[in-house]
């Protein structure tokens, strides 16, 4: 599986900063000060945890996360 195989969910961390995070993986998060920051840092996370699970041999959950509006 690809980053484009999961919904990266973005929102604004109180007092500052922003946080992206792929919630079908767990620890899969980046806190930073930008939005554009959070989504470059977790692009660079995914990579990482991918990596750990294909060392592992263990596939990466599937994404069965839903986005529900208000």
């Amino acid at each position: 599986m690809i980053l484009d195989d999961y919904k990266v969910v973005l929102y604004h961390n109180q007092p500052e900063g922003w946080v992206a995070e792929i919630p079908a993986i767990p620890g899969c998060y980046a806190l930073m000060a930008t939005k554009e920051d959070a989504l470059a840092e977790i692009e660079r996370v995914f990579e990482m945890i991918a990596a750990e699970y294909r060392d592992k041999g263990v596939p990466l959950p599937v994404d069965t996360t839903e986005i529900a509006h208000a």
